[in-house]
């Protein structure tokens, strides 16, 4: 697979994210947090189990052995990836699609961090000047006003912690074991089952309120969960983790496009110009790398 189709891929799971809120903001009328998301990724992990066994028997025939230390790592992934859906699910309890969109894609400031603390991998210079710009056109879509941040603003911005280390974490782990869709079976199922024993306990769910739901839980099974998560894992093993965060903070865009189109929330005045600087961040993140190599390629020619 090229980069290009990576990136592309990248960004048909951003829109597909950005859709999700709508029907996640829809779900939390009929059902608790945790008891949607013990729903949705019990759902998608059987979706996508025949092919993440595939793979994992196809590269243990290859030689590969998943070592003690990508374990823990997979452990790791597993927690940050459970917190990260629980929290930004309850977070839209409280908080519009718009709002929600926005806040989660801070993660593209935390990646790079995360990646730096866990396995001191350097990003890009350009992703110093990128991921500041992005998180410039974040706060220009909130209305730069954030003062008025209600408990789901913060649940959401915790999400964003989470995802920045779930990220970082896949990247390595996909580089290393070349298994995304086995990768991505364990930590639905394993959200799907802290997620599901969490709500016995907190929410006591209903079987109606989960019935009366099942569009959102069967939109974010099969669309956000088993087709979007995959796609990431899978373009994850040709984009970097930074440029991968960077790209897919676009999710802020297509969540408060559809927020609009479906919901009537309103961008602000400001919302516009951070969707372009978020755009901007994009571009010079992608193609600011991929220049310079061209260029120390073609210098020695000459």
């Amino acid at each position: 697979m090229g980069r290009a189709v990576a990136v592309a891929l990248l960004f048909v799971s951003t829109a597909i994210w950005g859709l999700s809120f709508v029907f996640q903001k829809g779900a939390m009328e009929h059902m608790g947090p945790l008891t949607f998301a013990g729903a949705r990724y019990l759902i998608g992990a059987t979706l996508v189990l025949p092919l993440g066994l595939l793979e994992y028997r196809r590269a243990v025939a290859a030689g590969t052995v998943v070592t003690g230390r990508q374990w823990l790592r997979i452990g790791a992934l597993c927690l940050a990836f459970f917190l990260g859906a629980w929290l930004q699910q309850a977070g839209l309890g409280s908080t519009t699609v718009t709002n929600g969109g926005f806040i989660s894609a801070l993660y593209v400031i935390f990646t790079p961090i995360a990646a730096y603390v866990l396995f001191r991998a350097k990003p890009h210079p350009v992703v110093l000047v990128g991921a500041p710009l992005a998180m410039l056109g974040i706060y220009l879509l909130t209305g730069a006003r954030l003062d008025h941040f209600v408990t789901g603003d913060l649940q959401i911005l915790l999400c964003a912690v989470c995802w920045g280390v779930q990220v970082a974490v896949l990247g390595r782990l996909v580089v290393e074991t070349r298994m995304p869709v086995f990768l991505s079976t364990i930590a639905f199922l394993a959200t799907g089952v802290l997620s599901s024993a969490g709500a016995a306990v907190i929410e006591a769910p209903q079987l109606d309120a989960v019935l009366a739901g099942w569009v959102p839980i069967l939109y974010a099974a099969i669309g956000s969960t088993a087709i979007a998560f995959t796609l990431q894992a899978v373009a994850q093993r040709h984009v970097p983790p930074s440029n991968t965060a960077i790209i897919m903070s676009s999710e802020a865009v297509f969540a408060g496009l559809f927020g609009a189109w479906l919901l009537q929330e309103r961008l602000p005045a400001p919302g516009y110009a951070g969707a372009g600087l978020i755009l901007l961040a994009i571009v010079m993140v992608e193609l600011v790398p991929r220049l310079a190599v061209r260029r120390a390629r073609v210098e020695p020619a000459e």
